[in-house]
């Protein structure tokens, strides 16, 4: 069997948005038994001090925790949207190192605990948007990726900036198939992770971040689709040529390098024009860049949105 021939196809693994109703509903039957079901470590997590409320923020209604940590998008861990809750329990986040290097003159291992120490944490209600169109609003608690660039002085040719995941089958059983190539790799032009909405997220609702959710720490970009936002990171890469994403190298067609929130640009299987908020039964208008075009649509002045997607 050639090595491509192992890989499940996009369409075959990416679920619909009609799903959700039915997936719902079965989480509701299943009540206080399904919470039985989960680990301990993955329904309980700790409160994180001295967090800050942040004027990066937005006065929408938030989607319930339960919802947050139980409905999500983490392929390491399955690729049904209840597999990371159910599996990630056997994710150790202690001891855990960040390995940053490449194009930067101060390239430095932090360890976690440094990291969480790096700048104050500060609590931002950002939404977050899925190419699957649906979305979720989640106070995450983090701090601006920019304060850690500004710590190993990247270099001049230092353009592009790379996330690697983690890669370990034992304790993230979704990378014993081939349904990308692991460990995940994510990245950003320089500017965009230097704008002060891309955050090094720790934690959420005011806990550290629960595993399903990327734990110990992952970026989130809250005007780009979802699954640019790298989980579980060991590795930051500064480099001067552009990286090559996981999902971008396994479905170039569905999932462009840049992933800007774009209601024009449909994906080749369903319309991105509305969206479904979690929780909610009535589809809403998806809005440029997720909302957030008067931060950031600056940075892509002149650029072709609709080929550079």
């Amino acid at each position: 069997m050639k090595k491509n021939e192992a890989r499940i196809k996009a369409s075959e693994i990416t679920p619909r948005e009609l799903f959700y109703a039915r997936r719902r509903f079965m989480q509701l039957a299943a009540g206080a038994s399904a919470a039985a079901l989960l680990p301990e470590s993955v329904l309980a997590g700790d409160k994180l001090a001295d967090v800050k409320t942040s004027a990066y923020t937005l006065p929408d209604k938030l989607t319930p925790m339960e919802d947050v940590t139980r409905y999500n998008n983490f392929y390491e861990f399955g690729t049904d949207k209840e597999d990371p809750a159910k599996n990630a329990g056997r994710l150790k986040t202690r001891p855990w190192t960040v390995t940053v290097e490449g194009e930067v003159n101060k390239p430095k291992v932090f360890d976690i605990d440094e990291l969480l120490k790096l700048a104050p944490l500060e609590e931002r209600i950002y939404r977050l948007r899925c190419v699957e169109a649906w979305s979720m609003v989640v106070p995450w608690v983090g701090f601006s990726l920019a304060e850690l660039i500004k710590r190993v002085e990247p270099t001049g040719n230092a353009r592009f900036v790379e996330f690697i995941s983690l890669h370990d089958p034992e304790q993230m059983p979704g990378q014993k198939f081939s349904v990308l190539e692991w460990p995940y790799r994510e990245g950003l032009r320089m500017d965009e992770a230097m704008h002060p909405l891309t955050l090094l997220a720790v934690g959420l609702y005011g806990e550290v971040l629960p595993n399903q959710n990327g734990a110990p720490v992952r970026v989130v970009i809250p005007w780009k689709y979802g699954f640019k936002s790298a989980k579980s990171i060991v590795r930051i890469l500064f480099a001067e040529k552009q990286p090559v994403s996981s999902w971008t190298q396994s479905a170039p067609g569905e999932y462009g390098f840049y992933a800007n929130v774009n209601p024009a640009v449909d994906h080749p299987r369903w319309s991105q024009a509305k969206e479904r908020r979690i929780g909610e039964f009535l589809k809403r208008k998806t809005l440029p860049f997720n909302g957030y075009a008067d931060q950031v649509a600056h940075l892509y002045t002149g650029m072709d949105l609709i080929k550079n997607f």
